[in-house]
């Protein structure tokens, strides 16, 4: 059973990457370049200031942020006091999404061109960033990998392919590595961007083209469906019981446009849901 959806906050740009942290939601306005953090009476404050886009972000075991600089290729690291600086060189430009497990790994992939730009297509890849700063690719030919979870137990990644419709797993090896990759479920016309988990093991991903956040099971079987007036772009389970699902949803005009979502039109939206978060992010 879910509750009514409400605007947690409005009047954004492209939203990306909400992620629950102590008691606020954290979220990346694309548009702006910022960070923005905003609690569940809606005030709120930005964080971080990097230009990049995508700009996305996660948490380190010891409770820094990380930001993925895409236009740089670099990961940089929140300080205690705000202050940015270089957590690994990643290389050149086009990075994507990123999920930090339990031991400290940082997965971040890649798409490997410029669909804004109008570049011939290429498959991507998933690169990890480990604690001692070495970079290193653990997965290739993904058509285009957005959003990333990894499971409670820290022995699976799962990786969302926007442009195959559907989530791919792997086995998280004792390195790092990735091993063993299956199809976590096929999603048919389902285009899946920003994903999350829940203690019941289903996925939540938020799909863009078909306005809507879906809750699915491992093999693909729909499970619930949060319709929505604009573009999902990621979600997130928190709050203080870990059973707030929030949206970050936006109208979308196109990869084509010079501006790919209507000015203003960013929300961060919230609604209840009968199973709480569980993993990374």
């Amino acid at each position: 059973m879910m509750g009514e959806i409400r605007t947690l906050l409005g009047g954004r740009g492209l939203v990306e990457s909400p992620r629950w942290h102590g008691d606020r939601l954290y979220f990346s306005d694309w548009s702006a370049g910022e960070v923005v953090a905003v609690d569940l009476d809606g005030g709120s404050e930005v964080v971080a200031r990097v230009e990049s886009l995508p700009l996305c972000t996660a948490w380190l075991p010891d409770g820094r942020m990380v930001i993925v600089s895409s236009a740089d290729g670099r990961l940089l690291r929140r300080e205690p006091d705000g202050t940015l600086a270089v957590h690994a060189e990643l290389g050149e430009p086009g990075w994507n999404d990123i999920v930090v497990d339990g031991r400290g790994n940082a997965y971040v992939n890649r798409i490997n061109f410029d669909p804004m730009a109008g570049d011939e297509f290429r498959p991507g890849s998933v690169f990890l960033a480990a604690g001692d700063g070495s970079v290193r690719q653990v997965a290739e030919d993904i058509d285009f990998p957005n959003g990333m979870a990894v499971t409670p137990d820290g022995s699976t990644l799962i990786v969302a392919d926007s442009y195959r419709g559907g989530l791919v797993a792997f086995d998280i090896d004792a390195d790092g590595g990735l091993s063993d990759r299956r199809v976590w479920a096929d999603l048919g016309e389902g285009a899946p961007d920003g994903i999350c988990l829940d203690a019941e093991g289903a996925v939540w991903y938020a799909d863009v083209p078909n306005q809507r956040c879906v809750r699915v099971a491992e093999g693909g079987a729909v499970l619930d469906t949060v319709e929505l007036d604009r573009g999902g772009f990621a979600c997130a389970l928190g709050g203080p019981e870990g059973t707030t699902l929030f949206i970050v949803a936006a109208e979308w005009r196109g990869m084509a446009e010079e501006t790919p979502v209507t000015p203003g039109s960013g929300q961060v939206l919230m609604t209840r849901v009968d199973v709480p978060g569980a993993g990374w992010p």
